[in-house]
């Protein structure tokens, strides 16, 4: 099965890896953090700001591979610090009140100034 890499300006990107992945009628999107694309920075200082701009970021990814919110079957959530679950939950409720897909969290490994989140998707298209 071919797969078709994914590429879009309203998310950020980086050399060593495709913002995300289509294969079959699967599209994979790479671990995503809360930079804002337009301006090269993190969104903000809290886990509200940063995960907002992080599903932002991860939905352009899913919409350049002809997928949106809807189709997403699995989120990996990673955080930097666990005492942020509970911001973590107060945004991502907002963007699946209903109807939740599988999730998983767990501590990021690596320590990069700033960050707080990362967020990877799994979404099937018919």
């Amino acid at each position: 099965m071919p797969r078709q890499i994914i590429t879009t300006a309203n998310a950020p990107s980086s050399p060593l890896c495709s913002q995300g992945v289509k294969a079959g009628s699967h599209v994979l999107v790479s671990g995503i953090v809360g930079i804002d694309a337009s301006a090269g920075k993190l969104a903000g200082e809290t886990i509200q700001e940063q995960t907002r701009q992080a599903l932002m970021n991860c939905k352009a990814i899913l919409e350049a591979g002809g997928a949106e919110l809807d189709d997403v079957i699995e989120v990996g959530v990673l955080l930097t610090d666990p005492g942020d679950f509970a911001g973590l939950n107060e945004e991502y409720a907002r963007w699946f009140p209903s109807q939740p897909q599988t999730r998983y969290v767990a501590k990021l490994g690596v320590d990069l100034p700033g960050l707080l989140v990362s967020i990877r998707m799994t979404a099937f298209v018919a």
